[in-house]
């Protein structure tokens, strides 16, 4: 077969991996690399924005020059992002006015508590699919406008205040750009020339009505931003431009998929169909579900979002986020000091006494999707004489299981399907106690794939589908180990009753 390859930057919040794939897509070697975490006195989180482009070029860069392949055969990349982490640049300078605000970063909460933005919460719901919040961009956006202004002589040093009318003087000459991480590295990448954003990216601004597949000059207006200054909203698999990455390539390549990390991952699991769910288990947990062509506005907690736009069509998701998971375990290790590394947890789990009926609910900062109790606090319920440190980690592993099955269970009332086979991905997945815990409680298979970069897999994959470099045979590719319930079907009621006891006991 003929030499080529596709390139993937899998830009996240930790760092930037870029990943080399061949005309087969078979992952052949990944670089990365760290940024800074920039936290201030108030906990706000931002990324320098510079920072992140200077180590997209070098990890491309490196991967290329310690691949030792020909320049000339790489045909295409892709781009996976961080989601909802905002900036605004000057369209003259090609410079960000400040840092950054990071996704977990709730520094707009204020802008969401302004009278005519919070009584407006219902309409952005209805036509976003989110619930107004600080996370998402829209409220960044307007926080940053109302804040920080760019001044050359001040690059590196603290943001100053913002000057309101230099501010309106900008936004009067159209000269701001608006975006996503996604959007910032096309338009850095192509030199200024595209300033785009793909539709996964886009449903998680606030600003993008997801059923007209338009920015929504209503909401655009109540944060105070003109949608004629907002990117350009393609097809995730369209070609967003062309790149040499600072001279890198004698001849500039296409970047030809944008995907938000979440989806990127989805696709990469080869959730194509209607039904079709993933979920990955990190320090939190991101469940997604492929609703179809169709969009469904969640009554059960959770939220709609746009999967991708491919083809000229548009996929929808069911998406639901929980604080923690793998967290959990974290906690154990560092905090209560019952185990010394993960690895621990397993074994742990299979001496624990079989018919014990504890339960760990980890509402650390309350509980997120499908509940919704902020103020609900930590519980471990059950405690009998013959409690001891198994089966408090056991407790604390069979949590994960129990709330990402409530998130399932919620998106299956939403869009009126039954979820049978679920594929899953994340560090956590390795602890086979907990894959079978979750097949068992869940009452449907889980499906471990032998790969572990799914954001990035995902959007070199969409690159090279989209460039008829891969068919979509590739998904055959992955090799996946299979959980199947193993537990009575009694037995499984009762302890999901008695978890969603736990759950409801909570205040």
């Amino acid at each position: 077969m003929e030499e080529k390859y596709i390139i993937s930057i899998d830009q996240s919040t930790q760092g930037t991996k870029a990943l080399l794939f061949d005309a087969e897509g078979h992952l052949l070697r990944r670089t990365d690399v760290p940024h800074r975490q920039i936290v201030n006195e108030k906990g706000w989180v931002s990324h320098d924005p510079e920072e992140i482009y200077r180590n997209t070029i070098r990890v491309v860069k490196d991967l290329v020059e310690e691949s030792g392949i020909d320049h000339s055969l790489v045909q295409g990349i892709g781009i996976s992002n961080q989601r909802e982490t905002t900036l605004i640049w000057d369209k003259e300078t090609n410079k960000p006015i400040a840092d950054a605000i990071v996704w977990q970063c709730s520094r707009a909460t204020e802008i969401c508590e302004r009278p005519e933005i919070k009584n407006a919460a219902k309409m952005i719901r209805e036509k976003t699919g989110l619930p107004l919040s600080p996370y998402f961009p829209a409220a960044k956006m307007a926080w940053l406008l109302e804040n920080f202004q760019w001044e050359e002589s001040q690059r590196g040093q603290e943001p100053v205040a913002l000057k309101s009318q230099k501010c309106q003087e900008l936004m009067a000459q159209h000269q701001l750009c608006f975006g996503t991480i996604d959007t910032w590295l096309v338009y850095r990448l192509t030199k200024g020339h595209d300033y785009k954003t793909d539709y996964s990216n886009a449903s998680r601004t606030q600003l993008f009505n997801i059923f007209t597949l338009k920015w929504d000059e209503e909401i655009c207006k109540l944060f105070g931003i003109c949608p004629e200054d907002l990117p350009q909203v393609c097809d995730s698999d369209s070609e967003f431009g062309w790149t040499d990455f600072e001279g890198l390539f004698e001849k500039p390549i296409p970047i030809h998929a944008v995907l938000g990390d979440s989806h990127g991952a989805l696709f990469g699991q080869g959730c194509l169909r209607k039904g079709d769910i993933k979920a990955t288990y990190g320090t939190g947990s991101s469940i997604m579900m492929n609703i179809g062509e169709a969009p469904v506005v969640s009554t059960h907690g959770v939220v709609t979002s746009l999967a991708w736009g491919m083809n000229g069509k548009v996929n929808y998701v069911l998406e639901g986020n929980i604080n923690y998971t793998g967290a959990v375990i974290s906690w154990l290790k560092d905090d209560v000091r019952l185990i010394d590394s993960p690895g621990e947890t397993e074994s742990l789990c299979r001496e624990a006494i079989s018919d014990d009926e504890l339960y760990f609910v980890p509402a650390f900062t309350g509980l997120g999707a499908p509940h919704w109790k902020s103020n609900a606090k930590a519980s471990l319920s059950g405690i009998t004489r013959t409690t001891g440190k198994a089966e408090i980690i056991r407790a604390g592993i069979e949590c994960i299981a129990y709330q990402i099955t409530d998130v399932v269970r919620a998106m299956e009332a939403d869009a009126g399907v039954k979820v049978k086979e679920f594929r899953v991905d994340g560090g956590p997945t390795k602890n086979g106690y907990l894959m079978q815990f979750q097949s068992d409680i869940l009452g449907g298979n889980v499906l471990v794939p032998d790969a572990e970069e799914l954001s990035g897999i995902g959007v070199a994959y969409a690159a090279g589908i989209a460039m008829g470099i891969y068919t979509m045979d590739l998904f055959k590719l992955m090799k996946r180990k299979i959980y199947s319930k193993k537990m009575d079907e009694n037995l499984r009621e009762k302890k999901y009753i008695g978890w969603s006891k736990a759950v409801g006991n909570l205040v």
